[in-house]
């Protein structure tokens, strides 16, 4: 027999609350047949809230018992809960996209995914893409630079010319376009990075966010980090040593 779950979320015209959605996708997916009920208007609302002393909805209720909101009925489920701590998440999905369109464009224009090119477009459009999060927001983003980067802490609009820079080297080095601008603009700010991380990491020992995601993300400064300097650096290199394929 299947068992029975009450579930109380806010559905109104103009509002549909995601939590009470996630609520009944998650009791159905773990095999309950789900009472749903509607909280039409915000007076409902806040007679149901008043009625059973809580704060906030949606509100479970299993067997009679409260289980409570949604993040309440993860942990009833034995499901970790994503406390939004430090992860390297963000930057590995960037690279992840870079590598998947590189290989995906090589494969169109060669025939293979397995290509110089692929690999050179995926350093480019990983670049590209970073310096997109960083743009974002531009104030965000020199906060937190400056709190690491060895230039942009002696002087600060370094932080500000930082993810253009950044952009204007990748869509440059992407379709091989002015390398006397790009190699040059390339080497010079992953060199400046790779050093500051490196130096606050393993000199310094500190344990802090990196600006490489923008100010959105809560990535650790780290060996990650440190691979997109590094990438750049070699990216660099590899084209002034070869400047034609």
């Amino acid at each position: 027999m299947t068992e029975t779950a009450k579930l109380y979320r806010m559905v109104m015209d103009k509002h549909v609350c995601p939590y009470g959605t996630k609520s009944k996708y998650l009791l159905e997916k773990e095999g309950y047949e789900v009472e749903d009920h509607h909280l039409t208007t915000r007076e409902e609302t806040d007679a149901f809230k008043a009625k059973h002393d809580v704060q906030t909805t949606p509100q479970t209720f299993i067997g009679g018992e409260r289980i409570g909101g949604y993040d309440a009925l993860r942990k009833h489920f034995g499901k970790a809960k994503d406390d939004g701590g430090k992860s390297y998440r963000p930057v590995l999905a960037v690279f992840a996209t870079g590598l998947l369109l590189a290989l995906s464009l090589s494969m169109f224009a060669f025939g293979s995914p397995f290509t110089i090119r692929a690999a050179e477009w995926f350093v480019a459009f990983s670049m590209a893409m970073l310096a997109m999060l960083k743009l974002q927001d531009v104030e965000q983003f020199s906060t937190m630079f400056v709190g690491y980067d060895l230039l942009g802490m002696r002087w600060v609009p370094y932080a500000y010319l930082y993810p253009y820079l950044e952009l204007l080297a990748a869509v440059l080095m992407a379709g091989r376009i002015l390398p006397v601008v790009s190699i040059p603009v390339a080497f010079t700010i992953g060199t400046i990075g790779a050093v500051s991380v490196f130096y606050a990491v393993y000199v310094q020992k500190r344990d802090i966010k990196c600006a490489c995601v923008g100010g959105s993300g809560d990535v650790p400064l780290g060996f990650i980090s440190l691979s997109e300097n590094l990438a750049m650096i070699a990216m660099a290199v590899w084209m002034l040593i070869r400047p034609t394929l």
